[in-house]
């Protein structure tokens, strides 16, 4: 088994590492950013994939991930997790579809609760200690998962019409023109940027650049919230006006 996961701040990369620790010691796991994701990819029978989802849909970077590189999924056995703040609908289901059209066989999928990390909103906002067990649950949701997975009954969250229903009506019919492409909404506030480059470094579009010891964003902007989470000066917002609460696994463990 291989995992393949899409991570903003880090709760994606966090479960699938559990995941494929608990299955298999020896399983590795790599970033769709990664170089060497594509043929550990190819030389792999089973994955897992890991992403964070976007009102109730898959990430646009992941999405178009799976499709440039349609050729690879025939005949892959996989299963696919979805991490959340709260709801998906059918958030490993849509993943599922997709990589079912490519020819992959969807053997199950997974919904894990996870610290919410839209900083510039109130929502989802909970107590650090909250959130640890949040973090806390999620790990033995993990490891039921995967013994299920091993004794051939695998969790199918996110498949099925039932899952679908409640994605759609739930978020995606309201908001899902949000994800369908890359956005160029990402706020920079020039009087708190320092031009320290964190976030053109950390952004997995290389959509931000540091002109003039100042950042500037550009039109393709994926909102995985990693620049917002980790910018020391609080300078970046995407959906509100100002950073809330800047969130990154590390503080839940």
């Amino acid at each position: 088994m291989v995992g393949i996961y899409f991570s903003g701040t880090g709760n994606s990369k966090y479960i699938i590492e559990q995941f494929c620790r608990e299955y298999d010691g020896n399983a590795a796991t790599y970033s769709i950013e990664d170089h060497d994701a594509l043929l550990a990819i190819k030389n792999a029978e089973r994955i897992v994939f890991a992403y964070p989802v976007q009102f109730s849909t898959v990430p646009k970077m992941m999405r178009d991930f799976i499709v440039d590189n349609k050729g690879l999924w025939k005949n892959k056995k996989v299963f696919v997790i979805a991490t959340m703040g709260l709801f998906s609908g059918d958030g490993a289901g849509l993943l599922g579809r997709i990589l079912k059209s490519c020819g992959a066989e969807v053997v199950g999928g997974l919904h894990v609760r996870m610290p919410d990390i839209v900083a510039d909103v109130k929502a989802l906002k909970r107590p650090l200690e909250t959130n640890r067990e949040l973090v806390r649950e999620a790990e033995q949701k993990v490891k039921k998962a995967v013994k299920d997975l091993k004794e051939g009954h695998p969790a199918n969250e996110g498949l099925g019409p039932f899952y679908w229903l409640a994605g759609f009506f739930g978020q995606r019919l309201y908001f899902g023109h949000k994800t369908k492409e890359y956005t160029s909404k990402l706020k920079i506030d020039k009087e708190k940027c320092i031009g320290c480059g964190k976030c053109e470094t950390l952004c997995p579009m290389k959509n931000i650049t540091v002109t003039e010891q100042k950042a500037v964003s550009g039109s393709r902007c994926t909102m995985c919230y990693r620049c917002i989470n980790k910018c020391p000066r609080q300078a970046i917002t995407l959906l509100g006006k100002s950073v809330i609460e800047q969130s990154e696994i590390e503080k839940y463990l």
